[in-house]
C-alpha cells in the first residue's frame, strides 16, 4: 500500500549524471507498507525469529543544491518486523525539522556536505550549517526508535509500529549540540550512551538516558581542539572516546573554510571514562595515528578494556588531480580499499596504563556488528562487510571467530549490493551466534530489492529465507535490530540474557592469577585470521 503524500523533486535517474543518485543509489519517491500475505516470500520465515531489522538510508527528496554527495540524502528508515513465522514492511521518510521546511519551500533549502560555506540560514550538526537529515544511523530505545546524522542530530523519535515521526525527545532541549551518531544501549540496563562534538570548547559531550528515557547525566568533555570523531564504545563499566588526529585544518577553520586533514605526527587518543564519570575522570590512552569510523565492541578482562573495530590505514584521501570530475573524487574518499580498513584489536591497561595494538585481519571490511546482547561484554564473533574494490558497495558479509581465528564468508553476487547487518538471536538462544543475520540487498539484475535471511552460525549455506520487497530500494546505510522484547521498551527478558554464555576464546588470551591477560605474541594470532 502507497502513503504518497510528499512533494519529490529530486530528478529521474535519466535526468541526472551524478552516480550517487541513480542506479543502486536511486532514492525511493514512495513511502509504503506491506503485509506478510502482499510479500513475496522464497522459504519460511523463521518462527524463533522476534523482532524487527530497521536500515537508515540517506534518500534524498528535493533537487540538490550544488554537489550532492551520498551522506546529504534525507533519512529514510525502512523496516520489516518478524514475529510467529510472519513478516511484515514499511518504509517512511524521518519528519525532521529540516524535511518540513523543505517540503514547504517545494526545493532545497541547505547545500551538502561537501559545499557547507554556501549555507544561507541556519543549520545543524557540529558545523551548525547542515541540515539535519537524520539520515546516518537508527537505534531503539525506551520504547522508540532514534534517528540521527553523524554530525549530531536532534534525538528524532519514530514509532516502530507505524514509523511516524512523533519529534525530537523532550530530553533534546536539554542538548543543544544535539546526537552524534552510534549511541550504544545496555541490554542489560537499559542505559544509552552518547556523544556529540561540537566545534567550540570543550569540542565534545558525553552523555547518558536512562531505561525511562531521562537524560541522567551530560558532561563536557575537554579536547584540544575540534575534532571530526564517529564512534564510541562501551562496556559494563566504561565508555571509550575518540580523539583522533583526522580533523579540520585549524587555521582553516577559524576562516570558516573545512579542511579534513590527517596528521599523521598526533597519536590517536582513546578515553576510557566511567559510564557516569566526568572529564576529569577520563583515562586517556595513546595508541599510533589512525582514524576509526565503526568499531565492533569493546570490553572488559581484568585490567584490560579492550576495543575492536576497523582502522583506517591511510586516512588520506589519494590525490586527484584538478580536471578530475566531483563525483570521482567522491568515490575515492569513500573507496575502503584505498583507506585499506581492516579488523584491529587496541587493548588499555587501567592499571599500567600499558597499550597493545595489532591487526586481526588484512582484509578490507568495514561496518562490523555483533549481537546486542553481548555489546559491552566479552564475546567472540564479529560479522563485517566486504566491500566492492572503488565503490561504495556492500559485497558481501565475513564472520570472524575470534576464539578460533576462523572465518567464513557470503557473498551477495554480481550486481547485488548489501546494507549494514544485523545479527538477531534466536528466540531461547543458548549461544552468542544462535540465531540469524539479516540484511536488505539491492539487486541491479533483477531490479528489485530483498531482505535476505542467512543462520548467523551457517553463513555459507546461504539464505534461510528470501523476502522480496515492494520495490528496489536504495543501498543505505547503518541499521539496527530490536528485540521482539524491547520494540515497547527496554524489557529485555531476564530468561534471554541469563542464556549468555563467553566460553574460552582468545578474548581474555589466557589469564594470570591476577586476572590481567598474559604477554602473547599479537602477530602470531592475526596470522591465523589472514
Amino acid at each position: 500500500m502507497s502513503e504518497d503524500i510528499l512533494h519529490i523533486s529530486v530528478p529521474e535517474e535519466d535526468d541526472t549524471d551524478n552516480p550517487f543518485l541513480k542506479g543502486p543509489f536511486r532514492p525511493q519517491r514512495h513511502e509504503c507498507w506491506a503485509t506478510h500475505e502482499e510479500l513475496e516470500i522464497h522459504g519460511e520465515v523463521p518462527r524463533d525469529l522476534f523482532g524487527m531489522y530497521v536500515r537508515n538510508t540517506h534518500n534524498q527528496a528535493q533537487a540538490p543544491l550544488g554537489i550532492y554527495h551520498p551522506f546529504d540524502g534525507d533519512g529514510m528508515l525502512h523496516a520489516i518486523r518478524f514475529e510467529d513465522g510472519k513478516a511484515e514492511y514499511r518504509n517512511r521518510f524521518v519528519r525532521t525539522t529540516g524535511f518540513y521546511a523543505e517540503q514547504g519551500a517545494k526545493r532545497s533549502l541547505w547545500p551538502g556536505i561537501l559545499q557547507p560555506g554556501e549555507y544561507h540560514r541556519r543549520g545543524w550538526g557540529s558545523m551548525g550549517v547542515m541540515k539535519d537529515n537524520a539520515g546516518t544511523d537508527v537505534n531503539a530505545h525506551a520504547g522508540s526508535l532514534i534517528a540521527s546524522m553523524s554530525q549530531g542530530s536532534e534525538p528524532w523519535c519514530l514509532s516502530p509500529d507505524t514509523l511516524d515521526t512523533h519529534g525530537a525527545h523532550a530530553w533534546g532541549k536539554l542538548v543543544p549540540d544535539g546526537v552524534a551518531s552510534h549511541y550504544k544501549v545496555d541490554n542489560e540496563t537499559g542505559d544509552m550512551i552518547f556523544f556529540n562534538y561540537p566545534e567550540k570548547a570543550p569540542f565534545m559531550h558525553y552523555g547518558v538516558v536512562s531505561k525511562e528515557n531521562q537524560l541522567v547525566h551530560y558532561v563536557p568533555i575537554e579536547l584540544p581542539g575540534a575534532r571530526w570523531p564517529h564512534d564510541i564504545g562501551m562496556t559494563k563499566n566504561y565508555s571509550v572516546l575518540h580523539d583522533l588526529p583526522y580533523f579540520f585544518e585549524p587555521d582553516l577553520l577559524k576562516q570558516g573554510k573545512r579542511k579534513l586533514t590527517f596528521h599523521p605526527d598526533i597519536p590517536a587518543r582513546f578515553g576510557i571514562i566511567p559510564r557516569f564519570g566526568r572529564t576529569e575522570d577520563v583515562r586517556w590512552f595513546e595508541a599510533k595515528p589512525c582514524w576509526v569510523m565503526h568499531i565492533t565492541n569493546c570490553y572488559e578482562d581484568g585490567d584490560w578494556v579492550i576495543q575492536d573495530g576497523c582502522l583506517w590505514d591511510n586516512p588520506v584521501k589519494p590525490p586527484l588531480g584538478d580536471d578530475v570530475d566531483a563525483y570521482a573524487k567522491i568515490a575515492r574518499g569513500l573507496d575502503k580499499h584505498a583507506t585499506h580498513t581492516h579488523m584491529y584489536r587496541w587493548m588499555f591497561n587501567m592499571r599500567t596504563g600499558q597499550v597493545r595494538e595489532f591487526s586481526l585481519d588484512d582484509e578490507v571490511s568495514e561496518f562490523p556488528v555483533m549481537s546486542n546482547d553481548y555489546i559491552g561484554l566479552k564475546y567472540r564473533y564479529s560479522y563485517n562487510s566486504l566491500f566492492v574494490p572503488h565503490q561504495w558497495l556492500m559485497a558481501g558479509m565475513k564472520r570472524y571467530d575470534l576464539a578460533t581465528g576462523e572465518h567464513t564468508r557470503y557473498e551477495y553476487g554480481e550486481g547485488r549490493y548489501g546494507s549494514e547487518s544485523c545479527i538477531a538471536r534466536a528466540v531461547g538462544a543458548t549461544r552468542e551466534d544462535d540465531g540469524y543475520l539479516i540484511t536488505f540487498v539491492t539487486d541491479m539484475v533483477e531490479n528489485r530489492s530483498e531482505c535476505v535471511i542467512l543462520r548467523a552460525d551457517d553463513l555459507a549455506a546461504g539464505p534461510v529465507c528470501t523476502i522480496v520487497l515492494p520495490e528496489r530500494i536504495s543501498v543505505g546505510t547503518h541499521a539496527c535490530w530490536v528485540e521482539g522484547d524491547r520494540i515497547e521498551g527496554e524489557n529485555r527478558s531476564p530468561k534471554e540474557m541469563q542464556n549468555l554464555e563467553y566460553g574460552d576464546s582468545f578474548i581474555s588470551l589466557g589469564t594470570q592469577s591476577d586476572s590481567t591477560p598474559m604477554e602473547a605474541n599479537p602477530a602470531d594470532f592475526a596470522a591465523t585470521l589472514t
